[in-house]
Protein backbone atom coordinates (compact mmCIF):
# COMPACT_ATOMS: atom_id res chain seq x y z
CA UNK A 1 0.00 0.00 0.00
CA UNK A 2 1.41 3.38 -1.08
CA UNK A 3 0.62 6.97 -0.15
CA UNK A 4 1.21 9.69 -2.76
CA UNK A 5 1.00 13.41 -2.08
CA UNK A 6 0.78 15.99 -4.87
CA UNK A 7 1.36 19.64 -4.03
CA UNK A 8 -0.27 22.69 -5.55
CA UNK A 9 2.43 23.19 -8.18
CA UNK A 10 1.78 19.72 -9.59
CA UNK A 11 -1.93 20.43 -10.21
CA UNK A 12 -1.78 24.13 -11.07
CA UNK A 13 -3.16 23.67 -14.59
CA UNK A 14 -4.61 21.16 -17.06
CA UNK A 15 -1.18 19.84 -18.00
CA UNK A 16 -0.39 19.18 -14.35
CA UNK A 17 -3.58 17.21 -13.76
CA UNK A 18 -3.00 15.18 -16.92
CA UNK A 19 0.55 14.48 -15.74
CA UNK A 20 -0.75 13.38 -12.32
CA UNK A 21 -2.99 10.92 -14.13
CA UNK A 22 0.00 9.51 -16.00
CA UNK A 23 2.07 9.19 -12.82
CA UNK A 24 -0.58 7.34 -10.80
CA UNK A 25 -1.53 5.29 -13.87
CA UNK A 26 1.80 3.48 -13.50
CA UNK A 27 0.69 2.17 -10.10
CA UNK A 28 -2.70 0.67 -10.94
CA UNK A 29 -1.57 -2.66 -9.53
CA UNK A 30 -0.93 -1.03 -6.12
CA UNK A 31 -3.31 0.04 -3.41
CA UNK A 32 -2.90 3.79 -3.68
CA UNK A 33 -4.04 6.65 -1.44
CA UNK A 34 -3.61 10.03 -3.17
CA UNK A 35 -3.47 13.29 -1.21
CA UNK A 36 -3.84 16.52 -3.17
CA UNK A 37 -3.23 20.15 -2.22
CA UNK A 38 -5.11 23.19 -3.49
CA UNK A 39 -4.30 24.07 -7.11
CA UNK A 40 -1.45 26.45 -7.84
CA UNK A 41 -1.67 29.62 -5.75
CA UNK A 42 -5.26 29.01 -4.66
CA UNK A 43 -4.41 29.00 -0.95
CA UNK A 44 -2.82 32.44 -1.31
CA UNK A 45 -5.90 33.68 -3.16
CA UNK A 46 -8.23 32.26 -0.50
CA UNK A 47 -6.11 33.91 2.21
CA UNK A 48 -6.57 37.20 0.35
CA UNK A 49 -10.33 36.53 0.21
CA UNK A 50 -10.37 35.76 3.94
CA UNK A 51 -8.62 39.05 4.74
CA UNK A 52 -11.02 40.99 2.50
CA UNK A 53 -14.01 39.35 4.20
CA UNK A 54 -12.74 40.02 7.72
CA UNK A 55 -12.02 43.66 6.84
CA UNK A 56 -15.25 43.91 4.78
CA UNK A 57 -13.52 45.56 1.82
CA UNK A 58 -15.20 46.22 -1.53
CA UNK A 59 -13.22 43.62 -3.49
CA UNK A 60 -14.58 40.47 -1.81
CA UNK A 61 -16.66 39.37 -4.80
CA UNK A 62 -13.93 40.27 -7.33
CA UNK A 63 -11.38 38.09 -5.53
CA UNK A 64 -13.90 35.29 -5.12
CA UNK A 65 -14.96 35.36 -8.79
CA UNK A 66 -11.32 35.17 -9.91
CA UNK A 67 -10.83 32.05 -7.77
CA UNK A 68 -13.92 30.38 -9.21
CA UNK A 69 -13.03 31.40 -12.78
CA UNK A 70 -9.57 29.84 -12.43
CA UNK A 71 -11.08 26.48 -11.45
CA UNK A 72 -13.92 26.56 -13.97
CA UNK A 73 -11.47 27.28 -16.81
CA UNK A 74 -9.58 24.11 -15.87
CA UNK A 75 -12.85 22.17 -15.66
CA UNK A 76 -13.89 23.38 -19.11
CA UNK A 77 -10.72 21.99 -20.67
CA UNK A 78 -10.91 18.62 -18.92
CA UNK A 79 -14.62 17.73 -19.06
CA UNK A 80 -17.74 17.95 -21.20
CA UNK A 81 -20.22 20.60 -19.94
CA UNK A 82 -22.69 18.00 -18.63
CA UNK A 83 -20.13 16.21 -16.44
CA UNK A 84 -21.32 15.98 -12.80
CA UNK A 85 -18.02 17.41 -11.51
CA UNK A 86 -19.29 20.91 -12.38
CA UNK A 87 -22.10 20.54 -9.84
CA UNK A 88 -19.73 18.99 -7.28
CA UNK A 89 -17.39 21.98 -7.52
CA UNK A 90 -20.27 24.48 -7.44
CA UNK A 91 -21.69 22.82 -4.33
CA UNK A 92 -18.26 22.99 -2.69
CA UNK A 93 -17.94 26.72 -3.35
CA UNK A 94 -21.32 27.18 -1.65
CA UNK A 95 -19.48 26.77 1.68
CA UNK A 96 -17.83 30.13 0.98
CA UNK A 97 -21.08 31.68 -0.28
CA UNK A 98 -22.80 30.91 3.02
CA UNK A 99 -19.96 32.40 5.06
CA UNK A 100 -19.45 35.68 3.20
CA UNK A 101 -23.19 36.45 3.36
CA UNK A 102 -22.91 36.84 7.15
CA UNK A 103 -21.02 39.29 9.33
CA UNK A 104 -17.47 38.10 10.16
CA UNK A 105 -17.06 35.86 13.20
CA UNK A 106 -14.85 37.25 15.99
CA UNK A 107 -12.42 34.33 15.72
CA UNK A 108 -10.40 35.15 12.61
CA UNK A 109 -8.52 31.85 12.72
CA UNK A 110 -11.85 30.01 12.59
CA UNK A 111 -12.89 32.04 9.54
CA UNK A 112 -9.55 31.32 7.89
CA UNK A 113 -9.95 27.56 8.18
CA UNK A 114 -13.54 27.49 6.91
CA UNK A 115 -12.68 29.54 3.79
CA UNK A 116 -9.15 28.42 2.92
CA UNK A 117 -10.04 24.71 3.23
CA UNK A 118 -12.26 24.98 0.16
CA UNK A 119 -9.14 24.97 -2.06
CA UNK A 120 -8.35 21.34 -1.23
CA UNK A 121 -11.99 20.26 -1.39
CA UNK A 122 -12.31 21.64 -4.92
CA UNK A 123 -8.95 20.38 -6.23
CA UNK A 124 -9.64 16.82 -5.08
CA UNK A 125 -13.09 16.83 -6.70
CA UNK A 126 -11.46 17.74 -10.01
CA UNK A 127 -8.57 15.25 -9.72
CA UNK A 128 -10.88 12.42 -8.66
CA UNK A 129 -13.25 13.09 -11.57
CA UNK A 130 -10.36 13.20 -14.03
CA UNK A 131 -8.88 9.90 -12.84
CA UNK A 132 -12.25 8.17 -13.24
CA UNK A 133 -12.70 9.75 -16.67
CA UNK A 134 -9.35 8.32 -17.73
CA UNK A 135 -10.18 4.81 -16.47
CA UNK A 136 -8.39 4.80 -13.11
CA UNK A 137 -11.10 3.74 -10.68
CA UNK A 138 -11.00 6.30 -7.89
CA UNK A 139 -13.10 7.33 -4.93
CA UNK A 140 -13.27 10.81 -3.34
CA UNK A 141 -12.92 10.95 0.44
CA UNK A 142 -13.61 13.84 2.81
CA UNK A 143 -10.54 13.87 5.06
CA UNK A 144 -12.36 15.86 7.74
CA UNK A 145 -14.09 12.69 8.87
CA UNK A 146 -10.78 10.86 9.36
CA UNK A 147 -8.15 13.29 10.63
CA UNK A 148 -9.57 14.45 13.95
CA UNK A 149 -8.11 17.54 15.62
CA UNK A 150 -8.77 19.82 18.55
CA UNK A 151 -10.15 23.33 18.08
CA UNK A 152 -6.81 25.04 17.48
CA UNK A 153 -7.75 26.70 14.22
CA UNK A 154 -4.98 27.26 11.64
CA UNK A 155 -2.86 24.66 13.43
CA UNK A 156 -5.10 21.80 14.47
CA UNK A 157 -3.50 19.35 16.90
CA UNK A 158 -4.15 15.81 15.70
CA UNK A 159 -5.95 13.43 18.07
CA UNK A 160 -3.92 10.40 17.09
CA UNK A 161 -5.86 7.55 18.69
CA UNK A 162 -9.19 8.68 17.27
CA UNK A 163 -7.62 9.46 13.88
CA UNK A 164 -5.92 6.07 13.50
CA UNK A 165 -9.07 4.28 14.62
CA UNK A 166 -11.15 6.05 11.93
CA UNK A 167 -8.54 5.51 9.20
CA UNK A 168 -7.99 1.83 10.00
CA UNK A 169 -11.72 1.16 10.21
CA UNK A 170 -12.68 2.33 6.70
CA UNK A 171 -9.71 3.02 4.43
CA UNK A 172 -8.30 -0.51 3.85
CA UNK A 173 -11.64 -1.72 2.47
CA UNK A 174 -11.89 1.32 0.19
CA UNK A 175 -8.38 0.76 -1.15
CA UNK A 176 -9.26 -2.80 -2.14
CA UNK A 177 -11.82 -1.33 -4.56
CA UNK A 178 -9.50 1.21 -6.19
CA UNK A 179 -7.59 4.45 -5.64
CA UNK A 180 -8.70 6.90 -2.97
CA UNK A 181 -8.31 10.67 -3.44
CA UNK A 182 -8.46 12.95 -0.42
CA UNK A 183 -7.35 16.36 0.79
CA UNK A 184 -4.12 17.44 2.40
CA UNK A 185 -3.85 20.18 5.03
CA UNK A 186 -7.33 19.65 6.55
CA UNK A 187 -8.85 18.10 9.64
CA UNK A 188 -12.16 18.17 11.47
CA UNK A 189 -13.29 18.89 15.02
CA UNK A 190 -15.80 16.98 17.12
CA UNK A 191 -18.30 19.77 16.33
CA UNK A 192 -17.82 19.12 12.58
CA UNK A 193 -15.94 22.36 11.93
CA UNK A 194 -12.96 22.38 9.58
CA UNK A 195 -9.42 22.91 10.84
CA UNK A 196 -6.16 23.26 8.96
CA UNK A 197 -2.85 21.71 10.02
CA UNK A 198 -0.62 24.70 9.20
CA UNK A 199 0.61 26.01 5.85
CA UNK A 200 2.11 23.33 3.59
CA UNK A 201 0.48 20.75 5.87
CA UNK A 202 -0.37 18.28 3.09
CA UNK A 203 2.93 16.47 3.65
CA UNK A 204 1.89 15.98 7.27
CA UNK A 205 -1.46 14.57 6.10
CA UNK A 206 0.38 12.02 3.98
CA UNK A 207 2.52 10.93 6.91
CA UNK A 208 -0.54 10.58 9.16
CA UNK A 209 -2.25 8.26 6.68
CA UNK A 210 1.00 6.41 5.99
CA UNK A 211 1.69 5.80 9.68
CA UNK A 212 -1.89 4.75 10.53
CA UNK A 213 -2.12 2.39 7.55
CA UNK A 214 1.39 0.95 7.83
CA UNK A 215 2.18 2.00 4.26
CA UNK A 216 5.12 0.57 2.36
CA UNK A 217 6.25 4.13 1.68
CA UNK A 218 5.02 7.71 1.42
CA UNK A 219 5.96 9.71 -1.68
CA UNK A 220 5.65 13.46 -1.94
CA UNK A 221 5.80 14.66 -5.57
CA UNK A 222 7.51 18.03 -5.99
CA UNK A 223 8.73 20.39 -8.71
CA UNK A 224 12.33 19.64 -7.70
CA UNK A 225 14.33 16.42 -8.34
CA UNK A 226 14.51 15.61 -4.62
CA UNK A 227 15.86 17.30 -1.52
CA UNK A 228 18.60 19.77 -2.40
CA UNK A 229 21.20 21.35 -0.16
CA UNK A 230 19.74 24.81 -0.86
CA UNK A 231 16.86 26.55 -2.62
CA UNK A 232 17.53 26.40 -6.39
CA UNK A 233 15.59 29.66 -6.82
CA UNK A 234 18.30 31.40 -4.78
CA UNK A 235 21.45 29.34 -5.42
CA UNK A 236 22.78 28.08 -8.75
CA UNK A 237 25.11 25.30 -7.62
CA UNK A 238 22.75 23.08 -5.60
CA UNK A 239 23.26 19.34 -5.18
CA UNK A 240 20.66 16.64 -4.58
CA UNK A 241 20.79 14.16 -1.72
CA UNK A 242 20.07 10.57 -2.77
CA UNK A 243 19.51 9.58 0.86
CA UNK A 244 18.99 11.36 4.16
CA UNK A 245 18.44 10.05 7.66
CA UNK A 246 15.25 10.87 9.53
CA UNK A 247 17.35 12.87 11.99
CA UNK A 248 18.93 15.09 9.35
CA UNK A 249 15.58 15.65 7.64
CA UNK A 250 14.01 16.67 10.97
CA UNK A 251 16.86 19.12 11.59
CA UNK A 252 16.44 20.62 8.12
CA UNK A 253 12.67 21.05 8.43
CA UNK A 254 12.98 22.42 11.96
CA UNK A 255 15.22 25.20 10.68
CA UNK A 256 12.84 26.03 7.85
CA UNK A 257 13.65 23.89 4.80
CA UNK A 258 10.42 24.26 2.83
CA UNK A 259 10.51 21.02 0.83
CA UNK A 260 8.86 19.08 3.67
CA UNK A 261 6.44 20.18 6.40
CA UNK A 262 8.20 20.07 9.82
CA UNK A 263 5.72 17.60 11.35
CA UNK A 264 5.99 15.10 8.49
CA UNK A 265 8.98 13.02 9.53
CA UNK A 266 8.24 11.94 13.11
CA UNK A 267 5.15 9.73 12.43
CA UNK A 268 7.04 7.96 9.64
CA UNK A 269 10.17 7.54 11.75
CA UNK A 270 8.09 6.00 14.54
CA UNK A 271 6.55 3.55 12.07
CA UNK A 272 9.86 3.03 10.18
CA UNK A 273 8.24 4.02 6.87
CA UNK A 274 10.52 5.65 4.25
CA UNK A 275 9.62 9.04 2.81
CA UNK A 276 10.43 9.57 -0.87
CA UNK A 277 10.72 13.04 -2.39
CA UNK A 278 10.44 12.79 -6.18
CA UNK A 279 9.92 15.04 -9.19
CA UNK A 280 6.54 14.98 -10.91
CA UNK A 281 8.32 16.31 -14.00
CA UNK A 282 10.61 13.25 -14.06
CA UNK A 283 8.63 10.48 -12.34
CA UNK A 284 11.04 7.72 -13.36
CA UNK A 285 13.91 9.27 -11.39
CA UNK A 286 14.51 8.03 -7.84
CA UNK A 287 14.64 11.41 -6.07
CA UNK A 288 15.58 11.39 -2.38
CA UNK A 289 14.71 8.70 0.16
CA UNK A 290 14.55 9.54 3.87
CA UNK A 291 15.00 6.53 6.13
CA UNK A 292 16.53 5.37 9.38
CA UNK A 293 19.87 4.01 8.21
CA UNK A 294 20.73 6.56 5.55
CA UNK A 295 24.30 7.83 5.71
CA UNK A 296 25.55 10.89 3.90
CA UNK A 297 28.84 12.76 3.67
CA UNK A 298 28.03 16.45 3.34
CA UNK A 299 30.35 17.71 0.64
CA UNK A 300 28.36 20.94 0.54
CA UNK A 301 26.61 22.65 3.44
CA UNK A 302 22.84 22.71 3.79
CA UNK A 303 21.68 26.33 3.47
CA UNK A 304 18.21 27.43 4.59
CA UNK A 305 17.00 30.99 4.01
CA UNK A 306 13.96 32.37 5.85
CA UNK A 307 12.81 35.81 4.74
CA UNK A 308 10.43 38.26 6.45
CA UNK A 309 11.79 37.70 9.95
CA UNK A 310 11.43 39.84 13.07
CA UNK A 311 14.17 40.10 15.70
CA UNK A 312 12.70 41.00 19.08
CA UNK A 313 14.60 41.73 22.29
CA UNK A 314 13.02 41.77 25.74
CA UNK A 315 14.43 43.25 28.95
CA UNK A 316 12.97 43.57 32.43
CA UNK A 317 11.64 46.99 33.38
CA UNK A 318 13.59 47.04 36.65
CA UNK A 319 16.93 46.16 34.99
CA UNK A 320 17.11 42.83 36.83
CA UNK A 321 18.73 39.76 35.29
CA UNK A 322 16.75 37.58 32.88
CA UNK A 323 16.07 34.69 35.24
CA UNK A 324 14.55 31.24 34.80
CA UNK A 325 11.24 32.66 36.05
CA UNK A 326 11.33 35.34 33.36
CA UNK A 327 12.14 32.78 30.68
CA UNK A 328 9.29 30.54 31.85
CA UNK A 329 6.89 33.48 31.61
CA UNK A 330 8.17 34.56 28.18
CA UNK A 331 8.00 31.06 26.69
CA UNK A 332 4.48 30.66 28.05
CA UNK A 333 3.41 33.82 26.25
CA UNK A 334 4.95 32.61 22.98
CA UNK A 335 3.15 29.29 23.35
CA UNK A 336 -0.23 30.90 24.06
CA UNK A 337 0.22 33.20 21.06
CA UNK A 338 1.19 30.24 18.81
CA UNK A 339 4.40 32.02 17.79
CA UNK A 340 7.21 29.63 16.82
CA UNK A 341 10.74 30.73 17.66
CA UNK A 342 13.32 30.20 14.91
CA UNK A 343 16.35 31.35 16.92
CA UNK A 344 16.94 32.64 20.44
CA UNK A 345 19.74 34.00 22.57
CA UNK A 346 19.90 35.19 26.16
CA UNK A 347 22.24 37.54 27.97
CA UNK A 348 22.28 38.89 31.51
CA UNK A 349 19.76 41.65 30.82
CA UNK A 350 17.95 40.68 27.63
CA UNK A 351 16.36 37.80 25.73
CA UNK A 352 16.37 37.95 21.93
CA UNK A 353 14.25 35.87 19.58
CA UNK A 354 13.84 35.61 15.83
CA UNK A 355 10.57 34.40 14.32
CA UNK A 356 8.36 34.70 11.23
CA UNK A 357 6.68 38.09 10.92
CA UNK A 358 2.90 37.72 10.62
CA UNK A 359 1.40 41.12 11.20
CA UNK A 360 -1.81 40.27 13.05
CA UNK A 361 -0.22 37.62 15.26
CA UNK A 362 2.79 39.86 15.97
CA UNK A 363 0.61 42.80 17.04
CA UNK A 364 -1.31 40.57 19.44
CA UNK A 365 1.88 39.19 20.94
CA UNK A 366 3.37 42.67 21.27
CA UNK A 367 0.27 43.91 23.08
CA UNK A 368 0.43 40.96 25.48
CA UNK A 369 4.05 41.54 26.52
CA UNK A 370 4.64 45.27 26.16
CA UNK A 371 3.33 46.17 29.63
CA UNK A 372 5.66 43.82 31.50
CA UNK A 373 8.90 44.06 29.49
CA UNK A 374 10.88 46.64 27.59
CA UNK A 375 10.64 45.69 23.94
CA UNK A 376 12.82 46.48 20.92
CA UNK A 377 12.39 44.90 17.50
CA UNK A 378 13.41 45.02 13.83
CA UNK A 379 11.35 43.64 10.95
CA UNK A 380 12.15 42.79 7.34
CA UNK A 381 15.14 40.64 8.29
CA UNK A 382 16.54 37.38 6.92
CA UNK A 383 17.54 34.30 8.92
CA UNK A 384 20.32 32.24 7.35
CA UNK A 385 20.80 28.75 8.77
CA UNK A 386 23.74 26.61 7.63
CA UNK A 387 24.16 22.95 8.53
CA UNK A 388 27.62 21.33 8.22
CA UNK A 389 29.08 24.75 7.59
CA UNK A 390 32.56 26.06 6.97
CA UNK A 391 33.91 29.51 7.81
CA UNK A 392 34.12 30.57 4.16
CA UNK A 393 30.46 29.60 3.67
CA UNK A 394 29.34 31.93 6.45
CA UNK A 395 31.52 34.72 5.11
CA UNK A 396 30.04 34.48 1.61
CA UNK A 397 26.46 34.32 2.90
CA UNK A 398 26.81 37.43 5.09
CA UNK A 399 28.97 39.52 2.75
CA UNK A 400 27.56 43.03 2.32
CA UNK A 401 24.93 42.50 5.02
CA UNK A 402 24.62 43.75 8.59
CA UNK A 403 24.73 40.87 11.08
CA UNK A 404 22.32 41.53 13.96
CA UNK A 405 22.58 38.19 15.74
CA UNK A 406 24.85 35.17 15.32
CA UNK A 407 24.87 31.72 16.91
CA UNK A 408 27.22 28.83 16.20
CA UNK A 409 27.20 25.22 17.34
CA UNK A 410 29.17 22.18 16.17
CA UNK A 411 26.96 21.43 13.15
CA UNK A 412 24.73 24.48 12.75
CA UNK A 413 25.26 28.21 12.29
CA UNK A 414 22.43 30.74 12.40
CA UNK A 415 22.76 34.39 11.46
CA UNK A 416 20.11 37.12 11.41
CA UNK A 417 21.01 39.69 8.78
CA UNK A 418 19.70 42.93 7.38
Amino acid sequence: MLVFKFGGASVKDVEGIVNLGKVVGKYKAEQLLIIVSAMGKTTNALEKLTKAYIEQTDDIQTIYEDIKKYHYNILAELFEPAHPVFNEVANTFVEIDWMVEDEPHNDHDFIYDQIVSVGELVSTRIVNAYLNKEGSKSQWLDVRGYIHTDNTYREGIVQWDKTCESIQKDIPALLEKGMVVTQGFLGGTSENFTTTLGREGSDYTASIFGACLGAESVTTWKDVPGILNADPKIFDDTVKFDELSYTEAIEMTYYGASVIHPKTIKPLQNAKIPLLVRSFYHPDESGTVIKESAAHIFEKPVIIIKQNQVLLSLATRDYSFISEDHLSDIFGRFARSHVKINMMQTSALSFSVCFDYKEEKFKKFLASIDQDYKVKYNTGLTLVTTRHYAADTLKSLTMGKTVLLEQLSRNTAQVVVK
